[in-house]
Formats: structure tokens, C-alpha cells, sequence
């Protein structure tokens, strides 16, 4: 932490106009010292990447740029065979200025996206991962390497988020466990970095759909931050337990009355309602009601607690909007957050942060169809994972010189307002960014490639072929066998 404190003391905290020019060009320094390994080779494919016209569609190709002064073979051999101090980034990346909130809040965003590799049958540790396809209810299941993102969001409609970490999840890990304890890493480092303080407001982490709320709550429950979600709409929560009547015997009660998502009759008057007008959206009415939880049982998740399952408790608010973008119908939303909400202006920051959670989807959409991200055809999954890192370093870089570069539009292209730049217009221009830059990276040394294998000659270790999905056995069943019958 001590490192990442000081590399950028006195660019954060010295105004100016070359700002940030002072902060990008000290990230690019920090991110040359955090390759251990081939690192002339990889920050120069990280230039590549980020000053090629158009899109990145192979690896090869990268070695095309002036930019990168190595063959096609430095290049694969920097992503199969480097070393990366991925600890030492993460702090680098914690460390750099976030986005600022007028109420001083931070915003965190938490969602899997795939890299999906269907016909990779010799690349280890692969996953189904759920994908929507064309059309209503119609999910496949297409294997692959999921990876877990923790992005910064930022206020108002934006494409821009700030990535602080990613974790590729295997066939032995729990998702929930795993998503608890990389969003605890990245809280620490924010902190560490000083980015939270002691009173400051909690941090708030939103998910999408699909987690575990209440197990991740309880996971966080000794953080500064608070958890917001969605949830299905045929979940039922309940109220608080009714206190018990004096003279009364047996175990008192644990929950009380149910509330049906799916059921307006079992809907008391909320406590909280908010009307607020939107662009976008139309009129957006809110209702919320304070202390509900979800009845736990042990299983899935829970099988392992010991002692009684917890009651969490936190606030549900209902979502409806007039239409979506595009005048379409919209069905109201239901939202868990681990905070009691008890004013209208908690409850409206709510689902606020919630709907700018969804910028993080403009993030992957770039990091895949422009950056290049789920294109290498790479075997091993620590390959994957290194160029993984060395995208999340060349989004990071457009980040911090979105306000260094000029609309460099093509002629059909609207122009940009100053500030607005997308992440595709200012890496358009990032390589007159660049050339005022200072580049770390060594002039190659002459080589030559080496034999390879002899012609005619075929390959007499074949790569294993590794099965999709769960692999990893339990030491014990998860049901007791059944009783067997005796005649």
C-alpha cells in the first residue's frame, strides 16, 4: 500500500492543467513495474491495443503497429509465458483518483461477464455460462471463462466506469463467497488508498440480478458499505416478528407477516413513496418498505452456518416507470438494500445508483468489440487472465486521458461535446496522446526465431482434454442417501 500512496501523491493533489497528463504518465510508469516478466513486450502490445485503427480482431495483428517494435512471437510469448504483479496493480488501480458524487458517496457496480470459448476442448477450468439469446426466455448455456468486475460508476449518463478488479471464477469456487471477498479486497484498498474515511457515507455496491443479497450482506455485514439489488418477481420477504404475549409459551416467532412480490394483496401502505419526473423514463413512483428480510433455510449457501440462520434485515423498494427508452412497455422492479431507508431522498439515491449500475454494460460491450478482450484463441487460463489485466490497464488509460485528446470524429459521425468523449473517440486519438508520453519500454535486441518443430514430423504429446461445468467432487454428499428397504 505504501507504494501506491506515493506514486501519485503529488499528481492527485496538485490542480493544473497538466493534471492529468502528470497522472496518466505516472500510471503508465507504475503499470511498466508491475510486469516482472517480458515487460517490453507486454506494455507494448498494451500501445498496440490502444492506438490501432479500429478493432481488435487477433493477436498478430497488434504486431503491425509501430507501436509495438516486436515480431508476432514476442507477442504470444509475453501473453503465454509473463509474469504480472496483479496484487501490486490492483493497489496501482486503487490508488487513482474516482469518480466524485455530489453527496461524497461511493458507487460500486459488481457483474459477470463472459469470455466464452465453445469449441476450446483442451482449455482447462471452463464453465457454462448463462447467455441470452434472441427472443423472449431463450438463455443457453455456452462454455466458458466467467469473470467477476468491480467498476466505479459515475454520475449522470455516461459510458464511462472505472475498473478496479476482476477475478476469473472456477469450477471449485462459490460465486457468492468469491463476489463477498473480492468486493471486501477492493473496499480495503479503496480505503487504504484514502479514498474512505472514518464518517464518511457508506459504499454502495450494486448488483444486478442473480446474487445472493442477504448472504452477501451477512458476508459484508462488518464493511462500510451498503448492498443494493434486485430481486425476482416472485420472491417473498416478511416483516419483522410481532413482539410476544406475556403468559405465551414455545419458541417465539422468527418472521412475520409474508409479503408476496407477486400478490398486491399482501402489500401494506408503504412507508416512503417518491414521484420523480425522468428524461428517459417518464414519470418513476418509488415505494419502499423498511425492515424486511428474506426467510433462510439450510441449503445452497446456508448448509454450512452453524448455529442459527440470521435474520437480515433492509429496505424493498418497488420500481415503476412509465416506459423504457425506445417507448416501450416497462414492468416495475423490485430492489433489496442491506440500509434502512427511512427518508425519500435515501430511497431515490437508491434506485438512481441502481439504473446507473447498467453503465458498466457499455464497458464490457467496448472491452469485447473494440479492445479486443474475448478474441485470443489463448489455451491456459492464466494467459486469459494476463491479458485480461493488460485490458483492464488500457481502459484504465483512456480513462485518465478522456480529457487530453480532441474529437477526432470520422465525417458521419456526430460530434462530441468537450468532456463527452466516449471511450472509442479518445482512443481515436490516443496515439498523439502517446507520442508526448514517456515510454518505459527497451528497443528489442535482434534475434531470430527458433527451429520449431521438424517438417514432417507430427506432434506426439497431444493436449488433454478437460470436461466443462463443476468438476471438483464433494468429500460428502449434500443429501443423506436414502434409507434402504428390506424385504
Amino acid at each position: 500500500m505504501a507504494f501506491s500512496m506515493s506514486w501519485l501523491e503529488h499528481d492527485v493533489q496538485e490542480p493544473g492543467p497538466g493534471r492529468d497528463r502528470r497522472v496518466l504518465a505516472a500510471f503508465r510508469g507504475e503499470l511498466y513495474r508491475c510486469l516482472s516478466k517480458r515487460a517490453d513486450a507486454l506494455f507494448e502490445m498494451a500501445d498496440a491495443v490502444l492506438c490501432k485503427t479500429g478493432r481488435v480482431h487477433m493477436l498478430a495483428e497488434l504486431s503491425l503497429e509501430p507501436e509495438h517494435r516486436r515480431g508476432h512471437g514476442a507477442l504470444y510469448g509475453a501473453v503465454n509465458r509473463a509474469r504480472v504483479d496483479i496484487a501490486r496493480l490492483r493497489w496501482s488501480l486503487a490508488a487513482l483518483p474516482l469518480p466524485a458524487w455530489d453527496d461524497g458517496r461511493i458507487r460500486l457496480a459488481v457483474d459477470v461477464s463472459n469470455w466464452l470459448r465453445p469449441d476450446a476442448t483442451t482449455s482447462p477450468e471452463r464453465l457454462f455460462c448463462h447467455c441470452y439469446a434472441r427472443g423472449r426466455g431463450n438463455a443457453q448455456m455456452i462454455p466458458g471463462w466467467p469473470y467477476s468486475f468491480v467498476a466505479a460508476l459515475e454520475p449522470g449518463r455516461t459510458s464511462w466506469t472505472r475498473l478496479l478488479d476482476a477475478v476469473r471464477l472456477g469450477p471449485a469456487d462459490d460465486a457468492t463467497e468469491v463476489t463477498a471477498r473480492q468486493v471486501r479486497e477492493v473496499v480495503t484498498r479503496i480505503a487504504g488508498a484514502g479514498h474512505w474515511h472514518e464518517g464518511d457515507p457508506l459504499i454502495m455496491v450494486v448488483f444486478d440480478a442473480g446474487y445472493d443479497l442477504t448472504k452477501l450482506a451477512w458476508l459484508l455485514r462488518d464493511l462500510p458499505v451498503q448492498v443494493l439489488g434486485r430481486l425476482r418477481s416472485d420472491r417473498v420477504m416478511y416483516f419483522p416478528a410481532p413482539a410476544r404475549a406475556p403468559g405465551t409459551n414455545g419458541r417465539p416467532p422468527r418472521h412475520g407477516t409474508a409479503l408476496k412480490l407477486a400478490d398486491p394483496a399482501t402489500w401494506p401502505d408503504p412507508q416512503v413513496t417518491t414521484v420523480t419526473a425522468t428524461t428517459w423514463y417518464g414519470t418513476a413512483t418509488a415505494h419502499a418498505w423498511g425492515r424486511l428480510h428474506q426467510r433462510l433455510a439450510s441449503r445452497a449457501g446456508w448448509e454450512d452456518h452453524d448455529g442459527d440462520l440470521p435474520v437480515v434485515e433492509g429496505t424493498l423498494i418497488r420500481l415503476a416507470v412509465d416506459h423504457l427508452p425506445g417507448s416501450r412497455d416497462a414492468e416495475p422492479v423490485w430492489l433489496w438494500t442491506s440500509a434502512l431507508l427511512t427518508d425519500a431522498v435515501a430511497v431515490d439515491r437508491a434506485w438512481q445508483a441502481f439504473l446507473r449500475r447498467f453503465d458498466i454494460e457499455h464497458t464490457f460491450r467496448f472491452l469485447k468489440q473494440v479492445l479486443g478482450w474475448t478474441r485470443p484463441k489463448l489455451r491456459d487460463p492464466a494467459a486469459a487472465d494476463r491479458w485480461t489485466w493488460i485490458i483492464i490497464a488500457c481502459h484504465t488509460q483512456l480513462h485518465l486521458a478522456r480529457h487530453l485528446t480532441e474529437d477526432l470524429r470520422l465525417p458521419w459521425q456526430q460530434p462530441c461535446a468537450p468532456g463527452r468523449l466516449t471511450p472509442a473517440r479518445v482512443r481515436a486519438g490516443f496515439r498523439n496522446i502517446r507520442q508526448a508520453l514517456p515510454c518505459p519500454a527497451s528497443a528489442p535486441k535482434p534475434g531470430k526465431p527458433g527451429p520449431g518443430r521438424p517438417p514432417g514430423r507430427k506432434n506426439r504429446r497431444p493436449a488433454t482434454r478437460c470436461d466443462v461445468g463443476k468438476t471438483v467432487k464433494r468429500e460428502e454428499p449434500s443429501k443423506k442417501p436414502a434409507p434402504r428397504r428390506v424385504k
